[in-house]
């Protein structure tokens, strides 16, 4: 299980499935049908999940976008709902941004999620909250370690004695520095670290692992404590993530480092597994961890991707497909739209973390108030897939204040977008790049009460504009030839591309949208 609780141990038939091993070959056969890979679509790394009753509880990295740290609730880890986030309002007194792997977990009454966020004014910091129940309300309790160099990814776990330890990675490669394990006692209120921290293993650049290891989550089975962890380079279209497994006696070891590491690599539909957590359903052994679709990789982000594993013979646990994650099946194309039609936004609407926008529901109407700063006041949805297609109704292009524009862009972060946007009497094909923002065309725009925006997107990074001031009957392309524009700036190392609306202007100016859609094109 994860987090901090410790299963029994079960007995699994080891070896790879195969003409050589039947009996492997006949549990793989009886595996239970959970549905195919990414079971998260979309943005979600460094993903975690625990089971509380009979209900699977997960949660994974939201970085600069909030809310932060969404919540999804699942009764067979193939199906998950978004039912909301551990910090969808406020965000902790003591953090800024960079809210990363956070890991939730059970115990008696209990939830808790280890996190890690930018300490204001300092580094990288491991905080904790807790609720009543998996779906919070969620009480901060602050920072646990925040070290020089940086603290990321805590993990809490339990040694052979029943006492409670943090589990957390120093940052070290942050500095060009080597990047150790650590393990410290927890007082039972999660509150502070007591007694002293005690290395349990760190990278050794010579392997696989290079630069750093880091992600580690724990569970026990037939006596030995296994650390799952990620090593090399996380993010981005030349990553070298992948997995690997050691192993102890006891909690403060020594550790073994398995010989036939990495146990999770990349193959021809995913790239760059790791960072998850353990979990069982039905008597099967998996890991929730990310990877990148090789398709689209850094333009949708790090998903959400199951890899079942068995136990061999001496002892380690070894994956189906041969050390790499399942493929998927075909392809599910997603859809969403919003009629705008709640009292509130819908849950899977993120901004970035430092600068929520004010936003409205008022009859099927989304009313976005302007930002001057950056490229303005943003909403944007998670992408699925790097082909799909997104639209939107702007009303009243022409009530727009001067020095007002609003439209639907693709965001990469507050710096990096491609937006199609109403302003004075023109609309116009924005790009802001680094801060930078160009008009890439513009056309006139007649005078109508409504004017629908069209992004349709290729390979994830080529974009291509159209806009209809007739509901839709006919489309326009901008610029006029309908030349593509490459997006591959947009997304930061750690982030996939979202897809929205924004208003950039004073912030006496409010745009006014009905329905968004967004589809994919398979």
């Amino acid at each position: 299980m994860a987090a901090c609780h410790q299963p029994a141990a079960t007995t699994h038939l080891s070896g790879k499935a195969g003409a050589d091993n039947p009996a492997a070959a006949a549990e793989a056969a009886t595996a239970p049908a959970i549905g195919a890979n990414p079971i998260l679509p979309g943005d979600f790394p460094d993903p975690s999940v625990v089971q509380v009753g009979n209900t699977y509880w997960a949660t994974a990295t939201s970085s600069n976008w909030g809310p932060v740290f969404p919540l999804l609730r699942s009764s067979n880890l193939g199906r998950w709902e978004l039912v909301g986030h551990v910090f969808p309002d406020k965000l902790p007194a003591w953090a800024d941004y960079y809210f990363w792997a956070p890991e939730i977990s059970q115990e008696g009454n209990k939830t808790y999620v280890y996190y890690t966020a930018h300490k204001r004014g300092g580094n990288l910091a491991v905080g904790v909250a807790s609720a009543d129940r998996p779906e919070g309300p969620y009480t901060d309790h602050g920072p646990l370690v925040g070290q020089p160099d940086g603290s990321i990814d805590g993990f809490p776990m339990r040694d052979e004695q029943g006492r409670l330890y943090l589990i957390w990675k120093e940052d070290g490669n942050s500095i060009n520095q080597p990047t150790p394990i650590w393990a410290q006692p927890i007082n039972e209120t999660r509150t502070a670290l007591v007694g002293e921290k005690r290395e349990l293993f760190r990278n050794n650049s010579a392997t696989w692992e290079g630069n750093l290891v880091e992600g580690v989550a724990m569970v026990r089975h037939d006596g030995y404590f296994y650390a799952f962890y990620a090593g090399a380079g996380c993010c981005g279209a030349g990553c070298t993530y992948a997995t690997g497994v050691a192993r102890a006696k006891s909690l403060l070891g020594p550790w073994e480092k398995y010989a036939r590491n990495p146990v999770l690599t990349s193959n021809d539909a995913w790239k760059c597994p790791g960072h998850g957590t353990v979990v069982e359903y039905k008597g099967h052994s998996y890991l929730l961890h990310h990877a990148y679709a090789a398709r689209g990789q850094q333009y949708v982000g790090r998903q959400g991707v199951l890899s079942e594993f068995t136990w061999t013979a001496d002892g380690w646990p070894e994956f189906r497909g041969g050390s790499t994650p399942i493929a998927p099946a075909a392809a599910q194309a997603q859809s969403f739209t919003d009629e705008f039609s709640g009292q509130k936004l819908q849950p899977v609407w993120q901004w970035p973390v430092e600068q929520r926008p004010i936003a409205t529901l008022r009859s099927g109407q989304l009313h976005l108030q302007a930002r001057p700063d950056h490229a303005g006041a943003a909403l944007g949805h998670s992408t699925t897939a790097p082909d799909y297609t997104a639209t939107t109704t702007l009303l009243n292009p022409a009530d727009l204040p001067a020095g007002c524009r609003a439209g639907l862009a693709a965001h990469g972060d507050p710096d990096n977008v491609l937006a199609l946007v109403a302003r004075g009497n023109k609309i116009a094909l924005i790009q802001t790049q680094k801060g930078q923002t160009t008009t890439l065309a513009e056309a006139p725009l007649p005078a109508v009460k409504t004017v629908q925006l069209r992004v349709q997107t290729h390979q994830g990074n080529r974009f291509t504009f159209a806009w209809s001031p007739d509901s839709g009957t006919t489309w326009q392309p901008l610029p006029a030839d309908g030349a593509a524009v490459d997006g591959s700036f947009l997304p930061p190392w750690d982030r996939g591309v979202r897809v929205g609306v924004l208003a950039h202007g004073p912030a006496s100016a409010t745009a006014v949208f009905e329905r968004f859609t967004l589809t994919d094109a398979l």
